[in-house]
């Protein structure tokens, strides 16, 4: 006993100890003597059982540009007895699952630059759902929570990880980029930390966060300011996005480009104030970028490029003005080619971004007080059995009508 120190013998002097097999109730035990099982059996008692009864599906892509609904992991009765759950890991019922363009691509280009599709691999990586089953241990959520899935995997050792910023981080794990399998599933394991709790928002809103996180973390890197002339290129989900963070921003004036019409009424619906203008095949970039900055009333201050078409890129340089910026948050081709010498004798500054980082809890603020409203984005809801036509209506968009396109799920 040499070795114990007085504290610790002590307590072992202590009767409530010596009878802890015999009447546990009775005894205040601290919890660094508790053996470790009985945490693991807390998991298995009927009561604490998650609420799985369909089996796992999940949507596949491949190489071959094929798209399916098959069975997937875990299995129903994994996520029953919790075996597969990590340390630190949560098992969610995904409710609602939105479709990124991202997910478009990998699936009909399969590959978005150096990320390739090489095997069969899930997709989807917006989404929300219930926390139903929790690892020992996890003390930051338990079963009920609902949660938006942030879905970063990162290293927390890297200089993009230790400064902040880790959407660059060197051994990221982003899931349904290749060849990280993603969540568009029924169950999925996932760090507890990357759970944000929702409350009672709805699922569909919690998917929403995703996409807001992109376009709250390019309004950050750009700089928006109360009263800045703003132009928006592309009304897509990203660029509808956008329009609701510079709207509430107090951007002015907003000027938002599609070669869509139907996108521009979208745009003019959620925001009366904003200017639309719709692009025109045949006209030059040089004379676009003077119709924007006509319309806008004189040269933008920045332009937030959401569709990561190479001509709208250009536009966007030749309209903003001298020392103004243009702010890449869409995705495009590996290579393009930009009006250099417009950027250098006007020093333009064009920057971009990748992903996002620490945009979550602003996100949720914004949509639990109101200030942003991302209902009338949604125009199409399948369930997760009728995925492949929600993909085919996400991709046929001009013929669609369709926006945000969501996939909802039942346990």
């Amino acid at each position: 006993m040499s070795r114990v120190s007085p504290a610790v013998r002590s307590l072992l002097r202590q009767p409530c100890l010596s009878q802890w097999a015999k009447t546990p109730a009775m005894c205040s035990t601290p919890a660094w003597m508790m053996p470790s099982h009985q945490s693991v059996r807390r998991l298995a008692t009927p009561a604490a059982m998650p609420s799985a009864s369909k089996e796992n599906i999940g949507v596949y892509c491949n190489p071959a540009h094929d798209l399916w609904v098959k069975e997937s992991g875990p299995s129903v009765e994994e996520v029953k007895s919790g075996q597969a759950l990590k340390e630190g890991e949560v098992t969610i019922a995904i409710k609602s699952t939105g479709i990124c363009g991202s997910d478009i691509h990998f699936w009909r280009n399969g590959r978005i630059g150096p990320m390739i599709v090489e095997h069969d691999h899930i997709l989807g990586h917006e989404s929300a759902g219930e926390v139903i089953a929790v690892h020992p241990s996890v003390n930051t959520l338990q079963v009920g929570d609902r949660v938006a899935v942030e879905p970063s995997q990162i290293c927390n050792k890297c200089e993009p990880c230790l400064t902040g910023r880790y959407n660059g981080c060197l051994e990221m794990r982003f899931m349904s980029t290749p060849p990280v399998d993603g969540l568009l599933r029924r169950y999925v394991n996932h760090s507890a930390i990357w759970c944000h709790k929702i409350g009672d928002m709805s699922y569909e809103d919690g998917a929403m966060l995703e996409p807001l996180s992109v376009s709250l973390a390019g309004m950050a890197r750009a700089n928006i300011s109360l009263g800045d002339p703003v132009l928006i290129c592309g009304a897509g989900p990203i660029g509808l996005m956008t329009l609701l963070c510079c709207a509430a921003a107090g951007a002015e004036p907003i000027v938002i480009t599609d070669i869509d019409q139907g996108r521009l009424d979208m745009a003019k619906k959620m925001c009366s104030r904003v200017k639309t203008y719709k692009v025109q095949p045949g006209v030059s970039m040089e004379d676009a970028g003077a119709q924007i900055s006509e319309l806008a009333g004189g040269p933008l201050a920045t332009a937030l490029e959401c569709s990561g078409v190479e001509s709208s890129i250009a536009a966007a340089i030749y309209s903003v003005k001298f020392g103004g910026k243009v702010f890449v948050i869409g995705v495009g081709k590996p290579d393009m080619q930009f009006p250099f010498m417009r950027l250098s004798t006007q020093e333009i500054d064009l920057q971009f971004q990748y992903r996002y980082a620490n945009t979550w809890p602003r996100a949720i603020r914004l949509v639990q007080n109101g200030v942003i409203n991302m209902k009338d984005l949604v125009t199409h809801r399948f369930s997760l059995e009728n995925a492949v036509q929600a993909f085919e209506t996400t991709a046929e968009s001009a013929k669609t009508g369709a926006i945000k396109v969501l996939i909802q799920s039942e346990v």
